[in-house]
């Protein structure tokens, strides 16, 4: 794993332009959870060199967040093609950072010959047995979807909690429709799985 730090929104979009996968790290220095990020990334550093992580600290680079309508940092931002494809926000495990890494890697072999798929969003805290199955049957179908550890991320929670009126793990938003707990046969149902 290498890390850039890039200026601006322009920057981004240079570095990312020719590239299957990317990740930016959206942090802010000085921050409790964006030092947690910086420190778990760091430990996964120079294990994986295939994954490339830019960075930018909102304090100096103020045009890239809003293009992505990100109100919290860290996020980590996934890009696939040089297109906006997911985003992780508040600070995670090493190992957690890691599995996301594999997970994009994962979704980037099916992508190329996947039909059009809904917007899918799983909500998790990282002590949830059923969150991992739900993550774990979602991958196992070829499902991108993006993950909010509503653990560290409060807005995100008040937001799952808005949408379905319960506050368990694990939620699934796909299109619109919440999913509380893992009900695979409405999933399986809303996703056209077999």
């Amino acid at each position: 794993m290498t890390s850039k730090e890039i200026r601006s929104y322009s920057e981004l979009v240079a570095n990312i332009k020719d590239k299957d996968r990317a990740f930016l790290l959206l942090y802010k220095k000085g921050s409790e959870q964006s030092e947690c990020s910086l420190q778990n990334l760091n430990e996964i550093e120079n294990k994986d060199a295939a994954v490339d992580i830019l960075m930018a600290d909102v304090t100096n680079v103020r045009d890239i967040h809003e293009k992505y309508s990100i109100t919290s940092v860290p996020a980590m931002l996934e890009f696939a093609k040089g297109g906006f494809v997911n985003v992780l926000k508040g600070c995670h495990e090493p190992g957690f950072y890691k599995s996301f890494f594999e997970n994009a890697i994962y979704s980037a072999k099916v992508a190329d010959t996947d039909k059009p798929q809904k917007r899918v969003t799983v909500y998790t805290t990282p002590s949830c047995s059923w969150c991992t199955t739900i993550k774990t049957h979602l991958k196992k179908n070829g499902i991108r979807y993006t993950e909010v550890d509503v653990s560290h991320d409060q807005n995100a929670a008040q937001e799952m909690q808005r949408k379905s009126g319960q506050m368990g793990v694990p939620q699934t938003d796909i299109n619109g429709q919440m999913i509380v707990g893992f009900d695979k046969t409405r999933i399986n149902n809303l996703l056209g799985i077999q």
